[in-house]
């Protein structure tokens, strides 16, 4: 299968008064041709960061100090601003994660549609008003005039979220990024945010790299999953081999951590301890100070990113050889 996407060895490093901030810290990945991949983990653990370095959003103090990021061939990272931002929004796609505040208070819905559709298409007014109704029916707004005259503030949070969709389907981009779609969403919404997302990549084979921390949406929309943790990617493999069989301690810990239909539980589990300073990471495990299965080697060396299975890599001193020797 065709890879869309191919992540090597990325940094994004934030320069603050702690420090460096390694936000994202040699993290590699691919998205293949109509595949989901979900990049999943704790807040602050880099997942956004990844996103908006694809896109080349990141701005001061943030920098992309290494690393390679190819979209159907092309390295993103070495284009020219003016082939980038052709790029944004015709054929790699964002759905941030706060759409009222990603949508502009001070103009219409349909001002900001149609203007996405004019700014890469080559298109009339007229069409380009006529597409945004299309937008609007597909992800199943109704009264689409009505709601062309509308400004942000008037919408409610999913319809917001589905006219965010819309705009990012305006071009037919060939990837489409979903920085946690279904954030502060009641539970019936976010199911039928999920379910569109779903049609919209059968019907346009779009592949979907989908930010997230809510291990339903991974199991309901992923073929793959990346796990995140403290900037680094610490397990990946597909959807269904990692949750029948997890690898890395924190990746068991977060599938441990949500609840089970029909089972009933005073207490959920939470992985103790907290999130490491990223500004001040050690040369070592960056969980080992909240592993249940900590071992003396992960106080002091980085284990590197190993294939443990058919298309299963984890990153962890458990299944390294050195140590079971």
């Amino acid at each position: 299968m065709e890879h869309i996407v191919e992540v090597k060895s990325l940094k994004t490093h934030f320069q603050t008064g702690e420090g460096v901030v390694k936000a994202v810290d040699d993290v590699s990945f691919s998205v293949k041709k109509g595949q989901t991949v979900c990049v999943v983990g704790e807040s602050g653990c880099g997942k956004s960061v990844t996103a908006l370095s694809l896109m080349r959003l990141i701005s001061s103090p943030g920098e992309i100090v290494g690393g390679e990021v190819y979209f159907e061939g092309r390295d993103v990272l070495t284009l020219p601003e003016k082939e980038m931002r052709t790029l944004r929004g015709n054929e790699i796609a964002m759905i941030f994660q706060e759409p009222m505040s990603s949508l502009n208070p001070v103009f219409t819905i349909g001002e900001q549609l149609i203007e996405t559709i004019i700014e890469h298409q080559l298109v009339t007014k007229k069409q380009a008003y006529e597409k945004s109704l299309e937008l609007i029916k597909k992800v199943g707004i109704p009264r689409g005039e009505s709601i062309m005259k509308s400004y942000p503030h008037e919408l409610s949070g999913g319809m917001l979220q589905r006219i965010m969709i819309a705009i990012a389907l305006s071009n037919n981009p060939t990837l489409l990024i979903a920085d946690e779609p279904t954030t502060a969403l009641d539970v019936t919404i976010q199911a039928q945010i999920l379910d569109l997302l779903g049609q919209v990549k059968e019907e346009f084979g779009t592949s979907i790299l989908m930010i997230t921390h809510d291990l339903g949406v991974v199991a309901e929309m992923a073929d793959y999953v990346v796990v995140m943790y403290a900037g680094k990617v610490i397990e990946e493999a597909p959807v269904k081999e990692l949750f029948k069989n997890p690898k890395h301690p924190y990746t068991k810990g977060l599938l441990k951590s949500k609840p089970i239909m029909g089972r009933r539980q005073h207490t959920l589990y939470s992985i103790p301890g907290q999130v490491p300073n990223l500004a001040d990471l050690e040369e070592s495990c960056y969980f080992s100070d909240r592993c249940e299965s900590c071992m003396d080697i992960c106080r002091v060396r980085m284990p590197q990113l190993r294939e443990e299975a058919d298309k299963h890599h984890v990153s962890c001193w458990l299944y390294e050889e050195v140590v079971a020797q």
